[in-house]
C-alpha cells in the first residue's frame, strides 16, 4: 500500500515539474523576440517589431539614415546542415537604378531558407578580386550591375560569418551567420537552441553602414553613366 502511495506521489511530482517547465519554456519563448532585439532597437529610428506570420522571430523595422530598413532573424533547419543555423537578414528597402538582380553567395551548398539564390537562372564567372568561394548569379546578365561597382565593398566576406550580398531594383540585403544551435540539445531534443543569442547593436550598425556604402557606390555609378 505504501509503495502505491509513494508511486502516486512521485507521479504527481513529476507531472507538476513537467508542467512548470512547460510554462517556463512557453514564457521564455514569448519573451525571446523582445529580448533578442532589445539592445539593437536604438540603432533604428521609429523601430518596431512586425509579425511575419511565420514560425520564429518577428521582423524589426525602422529607418536608418532616412532609409527604410528591415532586420529579420531566420532559423535554418534544413537537413543539408549539420546543425540548425541562425541567420540575420539586414535589408535596406530603397529603389536602386539597376534593372537586374545580382546575388553573391559564399560557399553555396544547397537550398536555403533565407534566399532565392537557387532560383536565379544565370551564374556569372567570378571576377578577379572577388572572394575565392563566392558564386554570383543574376536574372539578366545583359542588364546586371558591373561587378567593379561592388568589388570595393567585399572586405566583409573576409569574415566567414558573412554569407550573402543581394542587390536588386528594390534594395539591398546582407545575410550574416549569428550562430549555430547547441549540438547537445539538438542531438537529444531536436531543439534549435542558440544559447540566448541576441543582436549586438555594433554588428547591426556595421552591416547597415556597409549596405549604405554599397548603395552610394551604385548611385555614383548611375550618375556617372559609366
Amino acid at each position: 500500500m505504501w509503495n502505491t502511495i509513494a508511486g502516486v506521489v512521485a507521479f504527481i511530482a513529476v507531472g507538476l515539474y513537467l508542467l512548470a517547465r512547460y510554462r517556463r519554456d512557453r514564457e521564455n519563448r514569448r519573451r525571446e523576440p523582445e529580448r533578442f532585439f532589445r539592445r539593437s532597437r536604438a540603432v533604428l529610428a521609429d523601430a518596431r517589431l512586425e509579425d511575419t506570420g511565420a514560425i520564429g522571430y518577428p521582423r524589426l523595422a525602422g529607418r536608418y539614415g532616412g532609409l527604410a530598413v528591415q532586420v529579420l532573424p531566420v532559423i535554418d533547419t534544413l537537413a543539408t546542415r549539420r546543425l540548425p543555423a541562425l541567420w540575420l537578414l539586414v535589408t535596406i528597402q530603397d529603389a536602386l537604378p539597376v534593372a537586374a538582380r545580382l546575388d553573391l553567395m559564399m560557399r553555396p551548398a544547397g537550398p536555403t531558407t533565407f534566399s532565392n539564390f537557387d532560383l536565379l537562372p544565370v551564374t556569372i564567372e567570378r571576377p578577379a578580386g572577388f572572394p575565392e568561394h563566392a558564386v554570383l548569379r543574376t536574372d539578366d546578365p545583359r542588364q546586371c550591375l558591373p561587378t567593379h561597382v561592388v568589388e570595393p565593398h567585399l572586405g566583409v566576406f573576409a569574415d566567414l560569418r558573412a554569407k550573402e550580398l543581394l542587390i536588386a531594383p528594390n534594395g539591398l540585403r546582407i545575410v550574416w551567420l549569428l550562430g549555430e544551435a547547441s549540438r547537445a540539445r539538438y542531438g537529444v531534443f531536436r531543439e534549435a537552441d542558440f544559447g540566448g543569442a541576441d543582436l549586438d547593436p555594433a554588428l547591426l550598425q556595421g552591416l547597415l553602414d556597409r549596405l549604405v556604402d554599397v548603395r552610394e557606390s551604385i548611385l555614383a555609378w548611375s550618375r556617372s553613366g559609366a
